[in-house]
């Protein structure tokens, strides 16, 4: 009897050391983005998307008998908040993250969840060597990356809207300059145009005025921006002002309605290369169905990419049976989950498998696909 009550006690004291039991029976997972400021837009949907999930997986008995606490935390896509975020996530037990948004925000914060063995996984981080460097093999996302992106676009402004002397400007950040950087090599390796103006702008400054005339001295017929749509909104605005009137792309920071309420009429004709259309797949119709329910609206910029993330995240924890980042990370790789994005898995660097981009235009004051 005394050996039974020995072993009793040692497997309720591994139970009490698992992960999964680490604090008040509770799985914690984080969500971390901007959820005030500028970048709200980007932030919000994702956020929303995983109290949403958190919230029916909770009404159903939670995950192996485990309820899933939420703690978001607003980094304001800035890079030196996003490390107090961290720093503060990994203090609340926090052993998954979904986030960052930005790309300059999640490098900020990433060493700090590999240094605490958190996973994090973003809806909308695109920075190539986040996932590709593998200087963070704990970083997963559920979106493309951008040299796909920039790809994408190097290829449409050339062989759709024929351009011949490109203009390209950027706002200096890991995001914004890295699209653009890859713009530029997939342009250049064609040989059927020219990058005729290669500049970084202040993100914030009132006046874009001097890039605009640049754009007219140097003849640019057409303008490929990286960067986020607070900056875009001011270029075509002067543009317009300005009477230049050559085609303006930007990457998936500028396609939201972010971008359409800021630069209102001076939107139309923009076009921007964004997440490709998911709206076919049947986790995708339930999610959208069940936030409009929840909240009364259409969910916004990332909210698809959030959701699966949440899925992808709740998925494999169940699958592992906890939170301990050896096993999500088997998990993450080999387990295959239908999700709002579609039914995917992560490669070895880290990546969704499945995932694309595509090309969209403001027609009447929505984006609506093109390629």
């Amino acid at each position: 009897m005394k050996k039974f009550f020995s072993v009793v006690l040692i497997v309720a004291m591994a139970m009490l050391a698992s992960p999964v039991f680490a604090k008040n029976h509770e799985i914690v997972v984080g969500v971390a983005g901007p959820h005030t400021g500028d970048l709200a837009p980007y932030g919000i949907p994702t956020k929303e998307a995983a109290e949403l999930l958190v919230e029916q997986v909770n009404a159903a008995g939670g995950i192996n008998g485990s309820k899933v606490k939420l703690v978001a935390m607003d980094d304001q896509c800035k890079p030196e908040i996003a490390v107090n975020v961290a720093t503060n996530l990994v203090s609340e037990g926090a052993k998954v993250v979904i986030g960052h948004v930005c790309s300059g925000a999640t490098k900020a914060a990433l060493g700090i969840y590999k240094e605490a063995g958190v996973i994090a996984i973003s809806p909308s981080a695109t920075n190539p060597p986040l996932t590709k460097s593998g200087d963070y093999p704990n970083f997963y996302r559920t979106i493309a990356a951008d040299d796909e992106q920039g790809k994408l676009a190097a290829d449409f402004v050339i062989d759709n809207l024929g351009a011949k002397k490109v203009a390209i400007l950027h706002d200096k950040g890991d995001y914004g300059k890295g699209f653009a950087d890859f713009s530029r090599k997939f342009i250049e390796e064609t040989g059927k145009a020219k990058v005729v103006l290669y500049e970084g702008i202040t993100p914030g400054a009132i006046d874009y005025s001097a890039f605009i005339q640049k754009l007219k001295r140097v003849g640019a017929d057409a303008v490929v921006f990286g960067g986020y749509h607070p900056e875009a909104s001011k270029l075509i605005g002067l543009m317009k002002r300005k009477r230049v009137k050559i085609p303006f792309l930007g990457p998936d920071g500028i396609k939201g309605d972010g971008f359409l309420e800021i630069a209102g009429k001076n939107a139309e004709g923009v076009y921007a290369t964004g997440p490709m259309d998911v709206s076919k797949y049947a986790e995708n119709k339930k999610a959208r169905a069940d936030y409009q329910e929840k909240y009364g609206k259409e969910p916004g910029t990332f909210f698809d990419q959030g959701y699966a993330a949440m899925q992808a995240v709740l998925n494999d924890i169940k699958v592992s049976g906890g939170t301990d980042m050896a096993g999500i990370e088997k998990a993450l790789k080999s387990s295959m989950v239908d999700t709002a994005v579609g039914t995917i898995k992560f490669d070895a660097k880290g990546d969704a498998v499945g995932v694309g981009f595509s090309v969209y235009q403001v027609k009447n004051g929505a984006f609506a696909e093109v390629q």
